[in-house]
């Protein structure tokens, strides 16, 4: 992860700015464990996967930032141990000498409500209300905008929010089953309408156009960061925002946006949807054996992204039209 790599990716130019990327830390002080279909689950090595990340960030002493694609907590950590995991994870990030942006993630909102997850992890909150989404420019000629997956959800706003109540009917609508995280009898796009999964809502589809609307305007390239996956194809069928295809609707209508990354899905993923809008799912630091990692960082150009990625999570050059 040396300056040879960032000059054989950037094909000899220097980067307009670099940042740091990690995903699903999920860590836990309890043994390990396995997912719901037995993927096994190391929820005390994720910490030493983030202290590495972080001292390797550190090491590369030009990046500019650093992106945490959510899920810090993993949801078996025990609820009298929330505030403080959360507290460990968060004064490991802060060991990274540069901002920090944070995106919430269900575990996350598992461990603690909005009103105390959203200040511990330093979200902006410009509109109030314990909303998750904000955009940032690091440099005039990119924008970033961080959407909240879980702004209509059945987890993290009081039982009687009506972002709660309007997730609550949209899955008794779409999902038969009592246990609301179980796809049995789903079948294809359908399987995404589950408990742990969410959707952007209309007040934050707005802003979005609008954000949109302006980077245009500016002639700035947007790169979409969002905790659930965009685009299918870059997925499995059981990760994605509930109204992805919304979402993407209100993006096809821009030229702007080059790139959507994501987390979630651990395996990670990476696909080219139907506007030529690259969507890059990455590979989580919660299911990585010890002595094993995934994290990584991404040179930014003004027309590509190239990450360099650390073992279990793959190296990928994503090309655009400026």
């Amino acid at each position: 992860m040396g300056s040879a790599n960032r000059l054989t990716n950037g094909q000899g130019r220097h980067p307009l700015f670099s940042f740091g990327v990690i995903s699903d830390v999920q860590y836990a002080d309890i043994p390990d464990g396995c997912s719901f279909i037995g993927v096994p689950r190391y929820y005390r090595h994720s910490i030493l996967v983030l202290q590495r990340a972080v001292k390797s960030w550190n090491n590369l002493k030009n990046l500019n930032f650093a992106i945490n694609f959510g899920d810090i907590v993993d949801g078996r950590c025990p609820k009298d141990q929330s505030v403080n995991a959360v507290n460990k994870v968060v004064g490991e990030f802060e060991k990274f000498n540069g901002p920090l942006y944070h995106i919430i993630g269900n575990h996350c909102l598992y461990n603690l409500p909005r009103d105390k997850l959203l200040p511990l992890l330093k979200i902006p909150n410009p509109r109030g209300g314990g909303h998750g989404y904000y955009d940032f420019s690091p440099t005039p000629e990119y924008r970033f905008v961080v959407l909240d997956g879980y702004d209509i959800s059945a987890i993290g706003w009081p039982h009687d929010h009506p972002n709660t109540l309007e997730a609550l009917e949209f899955l008794r609508r779409k999902n038969p089953n009592s246990n609301k995280n179980s796809p049995e009898g789903l079948e294809g796009l359908d399987r995404r309408f589950l408990m742990f999964n969410g959707a952007v809502g209309k007040e934050q589809m707005e802003w979005l156009d609008g954000v949109l609307q302006d980077a245009t305007n500016l002639k700035q390239k947007v790169i979409v960061c969002c905790h659930l996956p965009l685009d299918p194809s870059a997925s499995g069928q059981e990760a994605l925002l509930w109204n992805y295809d919304q979402v993407m609707d209100v993006i096809h209508r821009y030229k702007c946006v080059k790139v959507c990354l994501a987390g979630h899905d651990h395996e990670g993923g990476h696909s080219i949807d139907s506007h030529g809008i690259h969507h890059r799912v990455l590979e989580a630091a919660l299911e990585c054996p010890p002595g094993t990692f995934a994290y990584g960082y991404i040179d930014v150009y003004d027309n590509m992204l190239s990450l360099v990625g650390t073992d279990r999570m793959k190296s990928t050059n994503i090309s655009f039209h400026p």
